[in-house]
C-alpha cells in the first residue's frame, strides 16, 4: 500500500487502487492512536460519509477501528454534508470526525477527512502527527471490533444531526427576511450529500425552490461535483427554463457552493463572497475581522477599508481560514474556490450556509444579483479575477519552485510593483491594486496562476508575464 498522505483535505485515493477497506482501517488506527496521545479519545468521535460508492461501508470500517480501540462513535444515520457533520464535533463535544469523503473529485476517488475538536479542518501539526502514526503502524496492530458487536456494546450509536444543524442555522440567519419578498430557487446539490438541505430552510416562505440532481448517484453523472461553470451547464438550463431569480449549488460534501444568475450567468465565488460580506455590514450591522485566501478577490479589502475593518490573509487551504476565525472571531472567512464560513457558526467551509446567505441577501433586498452586483461596482469599482492552472511533471516541480522564489519583478507592463508577498507562492501586488499570484498546487501536477485587476487586457498581462518566469 502507498503510503499515507493527509494533502490540504485530507487523504484520496482510487476505490479499490490505493483507497481501500485496509487503508481505511489503517488511516482510522492512526486517528485512534492520536486521540489517546492527545488525551481526548473519551470524548469520542462523529463518524460521517457522502453519498459516493462504498462511503457507507468504508463509515462502518471506521467505526469498527474506534470500537476496537474502546473509542466511542456516533454514526451518522445517513449521507451528511461535511459542514453537517463539523456541527455535530460542535454539538456532541467530540474529540473530532472522521469523514469519509474526496469532496468535489471524480466518482472514482474516495477519501478521509479529519475534522477536529474545534469542528474545523484539522491543522498542519494535527494531520503531521496522524501521517506520522500510520507509517509506523503495522497491519497486525489495527484493533477492529466488528461494527454489530460494537453496536451491541454501546461503543456505536447512530446519529441524524440535521436537525441540530437546522436548528442552529435558524438562530444565525434572518428567517423574517424569507417572508419579505417571492424568490424562485433553482437548487442543485449534484446528487450529493447536501439534498434536502436549502428545502427544508425555506419551507412554508415565499421561498419557493425547485430540485434537480436531488437523487444519489455514485457516478455524480459522470463528473466530479464541483460547482464551477462548466458543471453547472443543468443548472443554468433550469434557471432559464422556470424563469427562476437564481440558482445555487452545492458541491456534492456540501462544502463549496456556485451560482447562477437568472440570466444564466454563473457567478463566481469572487463576485458573491464581496456582495455577501457588503449585505452583512449593511443589513445585518455585523463587525469584525475579514479573512480571506491569498488567492481571493481583494473587493474584500476595499469594503473592509469602508468599514474600517482589519483584513487577515492565508495561504490556500480552509484550515488557514478555519484557524483565523477561531483566533480573530473573524465575521468572514472566504475562499475563491467556493468556501466560507462566518462568526458564529464553524470554522469550516459551507456551502449550505454560503447558498442560505444569498436566498436571504435576495429576498430582504427585494433585488436580482445583477442588480446588486451593480451597485457593489458603483460604490466600489470592478475588479475581474481568473486562475491559470498548467499542467507540469513532478520532476518539474522543485524546479519551478525555484525559478518562482526568485521572481522579483520592478514593473509589470509599465505599472510599478508594490508589494512582493511569499504567504503562499509568490504574489506581485501592483501599484494600482492589480495583482497576480503563482503557486504550485498541494494535490495536482499543477502551477496556478491567480489574476486580479481592472481589465482583461490587464489579467493577460499579468498572467503571462507568471507564466514566462516559469516557462509554461
Amino acid at each position: 500500500m502507498n503510503r499515507i498522505k493527509f494533502g490540504t483535505d485530507g487523504w484520496r485515493g482510487f476505490i479499490a487502487d490505493d483507497f481501500t477497506f485496509a487503508g481505511v482501517r489503517l488511516a482510522a488506527q492512526a486517528i485512534a492512536d492520536y486521540l489517546k496521545e492527545s488525551g481526548m479519545s473519551a470524548q469520542g468521535v462523529v463518524i460521517g460519509y457522502d453519498s459516493r460508492f462504498l462511503s457507507e461501508q468504508f463509515a462502518d470500517a471506521a467505526a469498527g477501528v474506534m470500537a476496537g480501540n474502546g473509542i466511542n462513535s456516533w454514526l451518522t444515520a445517513q449521507a451528511t454534508p461535511v459542514p453537517v457533520t463539523a456541527f455535530g464535533v460542535k454539538a456532541l463535544g467530540a474529540a473530532g470526525a472522521v469523514m469519509i469523503t474526496a469532496g468535489h473529485n471524480s466518482p472514482q476517488y474516495s477519501g478521509i477527512k479529519f475534522i477536529s475538536e474545534y469542528a474545523g479542518p484539522a491543522s498542519l501539526e494535527i494531520t503531521e502527527s496522524i501521517e506520522r502514526i500510520t507509517a509506523k503502524l503495522q497491519m497486525a496492530e489495527i484493533v477492529f471490533l466488528p461494527p454489530a458487536v460494537g453496536r451491541e456494546r454501546g461503543l456505536i450509536s447512530g446519529i441524524d444531526v440535521k436537525p441540530l444543524y437546522l436548528n442552529h442555522l435558524q438562530r444565525l440567519l434572518n428567517f423574517r427576511a424569507f417572508y419579505r419578498n417571492s424568490l424562485k430557487v433553482v437548487v442543485d446539490p449534484m446528487w450529493g450529500a447536501g439534498r434536502g438541505y436549502l428545502e427544508e430552510i425555506v419551507k412554508e416562505t415565499k421561498v419557493e425552490v425547485d430540485v434537480i440532481h436531488g437523487h444519489r448517484d455514485v457516478l455524480f453523472g459522470g463528473r466530479g461535483p464541483e460547482p464551477a461553470a462548466a458543471g453547472l451547464i443543468s443548472l443554468r438550463e433550469a434557471v432559464l427554463e422556470k424563469g427562476a431569480d437564481v440558482g445555487l449549488a452545492l458541491s456534492g460534501d456540501g462544502g463549496r457552493f456556485g451560482v447562477i444568475d437568472s440570466d444564466g450567468e454563473y457567478i463566481a465565488a469572487n463576485e458573491m463572497l464581496p456582495l455577501i460580506l457588503y449585505y452583512l455590514m449593511e443589513d445585518r450591522n455585523w463587525r469584525g475581522t475579514i479573512t480571506r485566501s491569498v488567492a481571493t478577490t481583494h473587493l474584500l479589502d476595499r469594503i473592509a477599508d469602508e468599514y474600517g475593518l482589519p483584513v487577515i490573509e492565508t495561504a490556500v487551504g480552509f484550515r488557514h481560514i478555519a484557524r483565523s476565525l477561531i483566533d480573530h472571531s473573524s465575521v468572514l472567512g472566504g475562499e475563491e474556490s467556493g468556501g466560507m464560513s462566518v462568526e458564529g457558526h464553524i470554522p469550516e467551509k459551507d456551502g449550505i450556509l454560503a447558498v442560505a446567505l444569498i436566498v436571504e441577501m435576495m429576498a430582504a433586498r427585494g433585488k436580482s444579483l445583477r442588480r446588486l452586483k451593480k451597485e457593489l461596482a458603483e460604490k466600489f469599482g470592478c475588479l475581474l479575477s481568473a486562475r491559470l492552472d498548467l499542467e507540469c511533471e513532478a520532476r518539474q516541480k522543485e524546479k519551478l519552485i525555484a525559478l518562482l522564489q526568485k521572481w522579483a519583478p520592478l514593473k509589470i507592463g509599465g505599472k510599478v510593483v508594490a508589494e512582493r508577498r511569499t504567504v503562499d507562492g509568490v504574489k506581485i501586488i501592483l501599484e494600482d491594486g492589480s495583482w497576480v499570484l503563482a503557486r504550485p498546487s498541494g494535490t495536482e501536477q499543477l502551477f496556478r496562476i491567480y489574476a486580479e485587476a481592472g481589465s482583461r487586457e490587464e489579467l493577460d498581462r499579468l498572467q503571462n508575464s507568471a507564466r514566462r518566469v516559469l516557462g509554461l
